[in-house]
């Protein structure tokens, strides 16, 4: 593991930087830094995520050119919900909806502008933050509350699931909608912010994903409900 940034005394706040090419690791440690943010970097994804269960930071920058990276993003979000960006080379638009669905935040091609990285990481830690500013008022369906400032959903009063920002938007846009079938090019629009081809398995991941979180049947949801072929739509369970 190679650190780069100030003394370890001040150490706190740092991007997980997992790479296997030298050169690009290099230049993307020096990006991420323009971001504001301290480097740890990698050569392997074991030894990143056995090091970030010891010391988790901020965000994930993976950009291994080995395996599918949906496969490495699938790893990666059963340890953390961190802001996830993702480097890729040769996928075409199903892999990179497949990438998107096993829940990066961001994909981005080869070759990739230094400024512009540096930016989109920025961006990426800022919408992390939230857009909706503390002092709104908690969300509640049925068994289901939604702590908005928290961004944390509990069901039934137990263990409160820290969402990831898109897992947020979803669930936050149907229950200002409650009882409402929204159609899925309406979601891809609200939460994405984008409509194209693949919106729909990008939906299907999140609320796959979402779901997990809440404790739910897929087969027989309590409170995210699919019309197949028309939308979703939030139940008090």
């Amino acid at each position: 593991m190679v650190r780069t940034g100030a003394p370890e005394e001040e150490q706190r706040v740092y991007a997980a930087l997992i790479c296997d090419d030298a050169d690009e690791n290099a230049y993307l440690g020096l990006a991420v830094q323009r971001a504001g943010l301290l480097v740890r970097s990698f050569r392997e994804l074991s030894g990143a995520l056995g090091a970030w269960r010891a010391d988790p930071g901020s965000l994930i920058v993976l950009a291994l050119r080995t395996d599918h990276p949906w496969t490495q993003v699938g790893r990666i979000r059963a340890e953390t919900a961190v802001p996830l960006l993702v480097l890729a080379s040769r996928l075409d638009e199903d892999d990179v909806v497949r990438t998107y669905a096993a829940g990066a935040d961001l994909v981005i091609p080869r070759p990739w502008s230094p400024r512009v990285f540096a930016m989109q990481v920025r961006a990426l830690l800022q919408r992390d933050r939230g857009r909706v500013q503390p002092g709104f008022p908690d969300l509640v369906a049925g068994g289901l509350r939604l702590d908005v400032a928290r961004r944390e959903a509990m069901v039934d009063q137990g263990e409160p699931q820290h969402l990831t920002q898109l897992e947020f938007r979803l669930l936050y846009l149907l229950m200002l909608h409650q009882g409402q079938t929204l159609p899925t090019a309406t979601i891809v629009e609200r939460v994405w912010g984008y409509a194209g081809e693949g919106s729909a398995e990008l939906v299907r991941g999140l609320v796959r994903r979402l779901r997990r979180k809440l404790g739910e049947n897929a087969r027989s949801p309590r409170f995210l409900i699919t019309l197949p072929g028309v939308g979703y739509r939030l139940e008090a369970g």
